[in-house]
Parts: C-alpha cells; sequence; structure tokens
C-alpha cells in the first residue's frame, strides 16, 4: 500500500542531544582515513581560526540517522523498512562541527510521493546548538520499494 502524502510538513521535534567530542571526532576521521590535523590537533584547529578542532563534513551521518530512524519506526506512516533504500544524501553546512558542541535535531518529512510503484519520502534535519544556532541542514530521500 502506498505510503499516505499527507505526512508531507510532518516534523519530529528533538528528543535527545548529542555532545561532540574529540575522540568520536578522531573515530570517524580514523574510520574515513582521514588525518588532517584539524580533527586531531586543538593547537593546529586553533591557528586555523576554529575555538577547537573540527569534525569531518560527513561526521553528523552519525547522529542524523536519529532522523531517519524517527521517520522509519513511526508507526503511522508504516514504512516496510525491509523494502527501504537510501536514495539520497546531502549536507548543507553552515559552520564547521566543533568538539565542545551539543546538538540537537528537527526532522521535517519535506515530501512524500509514489513514482513507477515505488514510494519516495524527503526528509530534512535541522542540526542546531542546544542555543539554537544552526550549524548543518541534511536531506535524505528514502526510498521504499514496491512489492
Amino acid at each position: 500500500m502506498p505510503l499516505d502524502p499527507s505526512f508531507a510538513g510532518r516534523t519530529y521535534p528533538p528528543t535527545t542531544t548529542y555532545e561532540v567530542s574529540r575522540a568520536k571526532i578522531v573515530e570517524f576521521a580514523d574510520a574515513i582515513g582521514d588525518d588532517s590535523p584539524l580533527y586531531r590537533d586543538p593547537e593546529a584547529a586553533k591557528a586555523a581560526g576554529y575555538p577547537d578542532v573540527i569534525a569531518p563534513p560527513t561526521f553528523l551521518t552519525v547522529f542524523n540517522l536519529a532522523s531517519i530512524n524517527a521517520i522509519v519506526t513511526d508507526p503511522e506512516l508504516g514504512l516496510d523498512y525491509s523494502r527501504m533504500v537510501h536514495g539520497d544524501q546531502r549536507f548543507v553546512h553552515h559552520r564547521p562541527v566543533y568538539a565542545g558542541d551539543v546538538l540537537q535535531l528537527t526532522t521535517h518529512i519535506d515530501d512524500v510521493f509514489t513514482r513507477v510503484g515505488n514510494d519516495f519520502v524527503n526528509v530534512r534535519a535541522d542540526i542546531e546548538t542546544t542555543s539554537g544556532e544552526l550549524v548543518c541542514t541534511t536531506h535524505a530521500q528514502l526510498v521504499v520499494r514496491g512489492e
């Protein structure tokens, strides 16, 4: 059964926060094989004009997964996770992520539509500090394959 297009416009408010640590940034940088000193050395980051080490641009994937899970697990939407694939992902950074940031995200369903028997859900997450500073906006497209 196709997903209900009336879910477009639904918002999922923050339910938790995520504290960015130097250790997590280094773990992520190691995982992607990036040895930039900006991700590892506070003095190098400060010399480059940052208050502390910064996170690689895709680091927020770690926290952003919660936005996708909020939608996937919404029983009212009825999305069949076993048929879902990730169709697209992009990040719009408003500023770098710093060690010490405490982040929260608000998730929005921007669009729900059916094409060629497959359902598409366009998801946006606004990632902000707990003081309300917008850090990044992520966009993802979930594709639920038809039966």
